[in-house]
């Protein structure tokens, strides 16, 4: 198998390369594949609607806390879902990727997060989880002695919750950057001596050999 002469010669040139050229090399192409992430893929729109817990008579602060932090894990529940399902007008499969619940460990409160390509679906889907969870807490109501009550209604989003192509851009480049560092940190290091060393010189023997058969 013969060996490809450019290939020597192309090796030296790359190790000619100065250090620093590796990390504007990895930053360049980071940011321009993030960039072009950030502007290829389709916005995000996210929407959060609020219900609190309250006691009834029977109850106090502490249960409700308690029953707060339950209902914000059964949001996501297909018994809450199947409802939602028909006000957002989308499958529950959709509202299970799209919605997201959290609770405070010191508040009552659910918070119903969803997120969608579309503005008005984010505002639609967790309003309508959001009622379809007060509804199942009001048919409980008598067993728990908590209700949910709607603390603010999700509204429309103004504008994408998604990085625009320049903040992808930059997290392209920060990372390429990273890679080309750890590339050179790892790369062989050139021998100073090899720049230096003088040709070889043939010697006595050689020489009077190479006239001869001049």
């Amino acid at each position: 198998m013969t060996e490809n002469p450019r290939r020597p010669a192309t090796l030296r040139r790359a190790k000619a390369l100065p250090p620093w050229s590796l990390l504007v090399a990895g930053a360049v192409a980071g940011g321009l594949l993030g960039g072009a992430y950030g502007a290829l893929k389709p916005p995000a729109y996210t929407a959060t609607a609020y219900v609190v817990a309250v006691p009834t008579e029977k109850s106090d602060p502490a249960s409700a806390l308690g029953f707060a932090q339950a209902y914000g894990r059964v949001a996501t529940q297909v018994a809450v879902l199947g409802d939602a399902q028909v006000w957002a007008g989308v499958p529950v499969r959709t509202l299970q990727s799209s919605v997201q619940t959290a609770t405070s460990p010191d508040a009552p409160m659910v918070s119903i997060t969803a997120t969608s390509s579309r503005a008005d679906l984010a505002a639609d889907m967790a309003n309508a989880v959001s009622r379809s969870l007060t509804q199942h807490a009001r048919n409980s109501r008598a067993a728990t002695n908590v209700e949910l009550e709607q603390f603010a209604r999700a509204v429309r989003p103004t504008g994408p919750s998604s990085a625009s192509p320049a903040v992808t851009g930059l997290v392209g480049a920060s990372a390429g950057g990273l890679l080309g560092a750890l590339v050179l940190l790892v790369r062989p290091k050139r021998d100073p001596e090899e720049a230096v060393r003088p040709a070889a010189v043939p010697g006595p023997a050689l020489a009077a050999e190479a006239h001869g058969t001049l």
